[in-house]
């Protein structure tokens, strides 16, 4: 059974589906008098989010406190799955997979990728020796298959039925050196910064905590979590010696071999397949202001671009006061949209395009589309203070000095001089520096170093001049 995303902490969400989503399939099992009934579980159900897990086997109870609201509510489905069997002639049991990979995931491999292009894999969560079971998915559907035959054997009732099983490929591994393994196939380089856990934690609260203020707001589901941050610290490991002696359970893909199908899988995550994103593309948010500006859609910077010739216009050398000249803006935009939404699908031979309603609505895609360049741009001019702090990038303080300048200068001007102005530097300006950025940062790294050597000349000439 399918379940939302674990690392959405949302109590009534994974309710809703593991838990109620589970007796709507047990009703409908009894309904239809279905004979047998495996249900995908997790090991996350005897996880408190505390103590480690080595070589656990079923016997381990659930815990006092679960680690998050998608482990209780798995642990409550499976109850219910365990209490039907039996019912109508009903049998069932549970699987428990742990850490599931393979072709297809839409999570685990494709988050990592995404973390490696933007910089961000190369840390490791705790000391990077805790143990982990990942489990290949075609080991995890031969899991469910021995089940199924178990169960519809002779003895299968007295065997496996009301029972849970561990699913896993039996090789535990270093968790960091998996994800290693998956990033260095794809291209990309291993983790080595490794931050302690102490640390992490109290940001992952606060990351939580933001993410539950505003997530109403369009914000996108974070990926540093207080039960996460527990996930990537803790040994993981489970035993598969009832699978093994009571539904004949082997693994039957390696976890070498999986993880070699899985990478292959991914050809389009390869590091190579990747286009390198510019400086100038992130300094504007990597979204789409930055495909506007750099002219990556030249239909949209087109549109744009007439859209702020109009808005000159009106503005600026019509005479009009400001309250005016918007006012006529919008009965020009209202007069256009009736006119338009009156005219015949077809005229003299060419179809019309109709504007639909949905043409000016925001959808929740965009929205996080929108959130996500505005905080990418937030966090750039961040990441450019950050470095200021430090001292040390002398090409940086120039550029900075220099844009400050720019806009200086800008502010000075007219508003109608200001925008003849700014507009062209601003679509030309980041265009040319994306194309010749190399130049551009040699050229001021250069300058740099010429102003640093005649600084230290003066100053050593100041100071032989003292001496003498």
């Amino acid at each position: 059974m399918a379940a939302p995303d674990s690392s959405i902490n949302n109590f009534h969400l994974h309710y809703s589906v593991n838990v109620e989503g589970t007796k709507n399939v047990i009703d409908a099992c009894i309904r239809c008098k279905v004979k047998r009934l495996i249900y995908t579980s997790s090991p996350s159900v005897v996880f408190d989010g505390i103590h480690g897990i080595f070589d656990a086997d079923e016997s381990m109870p659930y815990p006092d406190k679960f680690n998050d609201s998608y482990s209780e509510t798995k642990a409550d489905a499976e109850k219910l799955v365990m209490r039907a069997n039996g019912r109508d002639g009903l049998l069932t049991c549970c699987i428990r997979p742990s850490s599931i990979f393979g072709p297809g995931d839409k999570l685990l491999v494709p988050s990592l990728a995404a973390a490696a292009r933007a910089g961000k894999s190369k840390y490791i969560i705790g000391d990077g020796s805790n143990y982990y079971d990942f489990t290949y998915v075609e080991n995890v559907a031969y899991g469910h298959v021995c089940a199924e035959k178990t169960l519809s054997s002779e003895d299968g009732p007295k065997r496996a039925a009301g029972k849970t099983y561990f699913i896993t490929n039996m090789e535990p591994i270093k968790f960091w050196e998996f994800m290693s393994l998956i990033l260095e196939g794809l291209g990309y380089e291993r983790p080595s910064i490794k931050i302690p856990v102490s640390v992490m934690m109290p940001v992952a609260h606060v990351v939580e905590w933001t993410y539950k203020t505003f997530s109403r707001y369009g914000m996108r589901v974070p990926q540093l979590t207080p039960s996460r941050i527990r996930l990537l610290s803790c040994n993981r490991t489970f035993s598969c010696s009832r699978a093994k002696e009571q539904l004949g359970y082997e693994p039957i893909v390696s976890l070498k071999d999986g993880l070699k199908r899985t990478i292959e899988s991914y050809p389009h995550l390869q590091a190579q397949n990747q286009r390198s994103i510019s400086k100038a593309s992130i300094f504007l948010g990597n979204g789409n202001f930055a495909k506007t500006v750099l002219w990556e859609d030249k239909k949209q910077t087109m549109t744009v671009l007439l859209l702020l010739a109009v808005i000159y216009y009106h503005l600026f050398t019509c005479g009009y006061t400001f309250i005016t000249a918007m006012s006529k803006l919008f009965s020009l935009t209202a007069l256009f949209l009736f006119i338009h939404g009156m005219l015949p699908a077809n005229m003299f031979g060419h179809k019309v395009e109709k504007l639909e309603p949905s043409n000016f609505h925001i959808s929740q895609v965009e929205a996080h589309y929108i959130a996500h360049s505005v905080s990418s741009t937030w966090n750039s001019l961040v990441g450019v203070l950050k470095s200021l702090c430090r001292g040390n990038d002398w090409p940086l303080f120039f550029k900075v000095v220099f844009t400050l300048l720019v806009v200086s200068i800008l502010s000075s001007m007219s508003s109608q001089s200001a925008f003849k102005i700014g507009i062209p530097m601003v679509f030309l300006g980041f265009k040319a520096y994306e194309k010749w950025e190399d130049t551009i940062d040699n050229l001021v790294g250069d300058a740099c170093s010429v102003v640093m050597h005649l600084g230290l000349s003066q100053k050593s000439s100041r100071q032989k001049h003292a001496d003498n």
